[in-house]
């Protein structure tokens, strides 16, 4: 089936993909252009949505939903959502096709791009105790990380919001992708790979803009270099410190950076399909997460995951000086699209209200993660197959059904109703995987 696709194809779709790895996995809602280009100019936080998250959990609507993802082609998909005081919990399909064992709400589950948010709140840590200027040059910390010019012209702050323009190094670092097939993904199936080798591949590819420059550009670099901060100005494995300052701090039991290839717990498996040319989709649930490091290697459970944003937004685990800086976004181009992105997380603005949060993907599992202002509506949600659509003749991903089920619980979720009720006033409209579809297109 590889060899059927051409060669230039292959590599523009492969090398798209590749990037987003730990990357996005779902478009957030945009704001209206205007506004948009108005927040770039004055640098300042998006003005406050007038409208509140609808009320109450519509339990049966929300279970209906997530087997309507599962009876689309989804294996597994579970999930957790909290209004205040109530919870819900829910899963449908399951964990191992082979077996057929079901999947649990309380599945430990690989996070991806999740962990940004929780390496961005360590940062803002250090900010808060004077170690760490979000304006001063990544070079005053790490000179010979981020050597010359560049390290005098990137900020910490640009690192977090992805206006560094340090190139992204999952294609690199995975280079059979850009070559026509996806061996890369079992040969580097137990490979360990320091930090300091992922932003070298990082920086010896083309920068993808000025540094400074907006929109940014996503790039797991970045929070790979934050990683290396951290350890520079505390004196303590960065993994290390985020376990004791940010996941402790939060409460959070079953949330950690796995010390081996195995996700610790009750886990599902993870199944890549890579657009259909893993046919039929391979588990890579056992995998070296090095390669992803503190841009994407954490697992956690919905459960800890609402939780620990509902932590954040609340103040528990930065001061009010710090979450406003997380809070100032930027346009980022994540995907296709451009996106309001912060620091360590970005804002979607639905009919129902704002909501801050970040999503994840890696080989085989994706996650979401929403919530309130207030912290008081959360939404987070994982699924263990990933890249389920099929490419046209252009290499674009084809519409799936399962896109439009998640989509439906997403709003059910959030906003207490149909994704059918809320499109209508959404602009643009909230598109479930799009990631994984506008990548391909950018």
């Amino acid at each position: 089936m590889l060899a059927s696709m051409a060669s230039h194809q292959w590599r523009q779709t492969a090398a798209k993909a590749g990037a987003i790895a730990t990357g996005t996995l779902l478009a957030v809602a945009l704001a209206a252009p205007g506004q948009a280009a108005a927040h770039q100019r004055t640098g300042t936080p998006e003005p406050s949505s007038s409208a509140t998250p609808g009320s109450g959990l519509d339990r049966q609507a929300l279970r209906r939903s997530l087997d309507a993802a599962h009876e689309a082609g989804m294996y597994g998909i579970y999930s957790e959502v909290r209004d205040g005081r109530q919870t819900w919990q829910g899963a449908s399909g399951v964990a191992d096709v082979d077996t057929r064992r079901p999947v649990r709400p309380d599945m430990v589950h690989r996070i991806g791009s999740i962990t940004k948010t929780f390496t961005a709140v360590a940062v803002l840590q250090q900010v808060a105790r004077g170690t760490v200027d979000l304006d001063a040059p990544i070079a005053r910390y790490l000179p010979e990380l981020v050597p010359d010019e560049r390290g005098q012209q990137i900020t910490v702050r640009m690192l977090l919001n992805h206006t560094s323009h340090i190139a992204d190094y999952v294609g690199p670092a995975f280079p059979s992708l850009l070559e026509g097939t996806t061996s890369s993904l079992d040969e580097h199936r137990f490979r360990t790979i320091a930090p300091e080798e992922l932003v070298r591949l990082g920086l010896a590819a083309t920068p993808t803009g000025q540094p400074g420059a907006t929109p940014g550009m996503y790039s797991n670099t970045n929070y790979v270099v934050a990683g290396l901060l951290l350890e520079k100005v505390t004196g303590v494995d960065a993994e290390e410190y985020i376990t004791r300052n940010v996941i402790r701090k939060a409460g959070l039991r079953h949330t950690s950076f796995p010390r081996t290839a195995r996700i610790p717990g009750p886990h599902s498996k993870a199944y890549e399909s890579w657009y259909g040319f893993i046919d039929p989709p391979r588990d890579y649930s056992v995998y070296n997460m090095s390669w992803a490091s503190t841009a994407g290697a954490m697992v956690s459970t919905m459960s800890d995951l609402n939780q620990f944003y509902r932590a954040l937004l609340r103040g528990e685990l930065i001061g009010a000086a710090q979450l406003a800086e997380m809070q100032k976004t930027v346009l980022v181009w994540l995907g296709g699209g451009q996106a309001n992105y912060g620091l360590g997380i970005y804002s979607a603005d639905l009919p129902c209200g704002r909501f801050w949060g970040h999503d994840g993907g890696v080989f085989g599992m994706g996650t979401q993660s929403l919530a309130s202002a207030d912290g008081s509506r959360l939404l987070s949600f994982g699924m263990n197959l990933m890249k389920y659509q099929r490419l046209d003749e252009s290499g674009q991903p084809v519409p799936n059904d399962i896109d439009q089920a998640i989509l439906e619980h997403l709003f059910l979720a959030v906003c207490g109703q149909s994704a059918g009720a809320t499109a209508k006033s959404a602009q643009p409209p909230f598109v479930p995987f799009a990631a994984d579809r506008m990548l391909v297109k950018r």
